[in-house]
């Protein structure tokens, strides 16, 4: 169970309103306004389809991420390239931790001033992710 919303303040309903995050017990939820009835949905049902959406574009790319990341890192060495390739490779477990201890209010800031925006119906379903720069954003504006 997710104890925190990852994307709190990122998420918007169909009508471009933020939606909400509270917490009903220890389970966060999002509250999207359906024409005046809250609909709580857990944060975990929304996250996860947005980190869903994350893995399919890692994946078949590993190898390309980690040889960048490394770059990236100033440790363009065999070691570091196989710790990350290693990590990408248990994503599913790295997700998991995600899940337990949130992403920092900072981070999700800068998220949403970069154009970081999660759409969803009124059911929780997912409809759009804008993650800018990635290369399904700039398909999509071309």
């Amino acid at each position: 169970m997710s104890i925190h919303a990852l994307f709190a303040g990122l998420v918007f309903d169909e009508d471009d309103n933020q939606v909400d995050n509270v917490y009903i017990g220890q389970d966060s939820c999002y509250v999207v306004n359906d024409h005046g009835f809250k609909r709580h949905i857990l944060s975990e049902t929304i996250d996860r389809q947005v980190l869903d959406q994350m893995r399919e574009m890692i994946e078949g790319k590993e190898d390309f991420i980690s040889q960048q990341a490394a770059k990236m890192l100033g440790q363009d060495d065999i070691f570091t390239y196989a710790m990350i390739a290693n990590q990408l490779k248990n994503m599913d477990d790295q997700f998991d931790k995600l899940l337990e201890t949130g992403i920092p209010s900072e981070t999700r800031s800068y998220m949403g001033l970069m154009g970081f925006k999660i759409v969803v119906n009124v059911h929780g379903d997912v409809i759009f992710v804008n993650q800018p720069g990635s290369q399904l954003g700039e398909e999509e504006g071309e």
